[in-house]
């Protein structure tokens, strides 16, 4: 299986590590003329810095004050779906354009 080589650092934070594999692919909104695949593109990376900053703001990694206040299940049903579906679009993107013609 080929690898894409891109070049990251421990210390480099969501948006940026899906910014390096999205222009990687060519699916940054900068790679398309197309107004609609800018947009939905920009949308993307818009939703990678939303879920760092959902995480940052409500995750337990930095550890929170008893009564801190919490997302609603349908917040957290709205992260784990939009982040579900970046994973799968890059996945998708990945196998279609660098696996075809691979034994894996």
């Amino acid at each position: 299986m080929q690898k894409l080589k891109v070049a990251y650092s421990e210390k480099d934070d969501l948006p940026k590590l899906y910014g390096l594999v999205a222009n990687s692919m060519n699916l940054g909104p900068q790679s398309h003329k197309e107004e609609v695949f800018k947009q939905i593109l920009g949308g993307c990376m818009s939703v990678a810095n939303g879920l760092a900053a959902l995480r940052n703001t409500f995750g337990d990694a930095h550890g929170k004050a008893s009564g801190a206040p919490k997302p609603a299940a349908r917040h957290a049903d709205l992260a784990i779906n939009l982040a579900g579906t970046l994973a799968t679009f890059l996945m998708a993107t990945y196998e279609d354009r660098y696996t075809s013609g691979c034994a894996a």
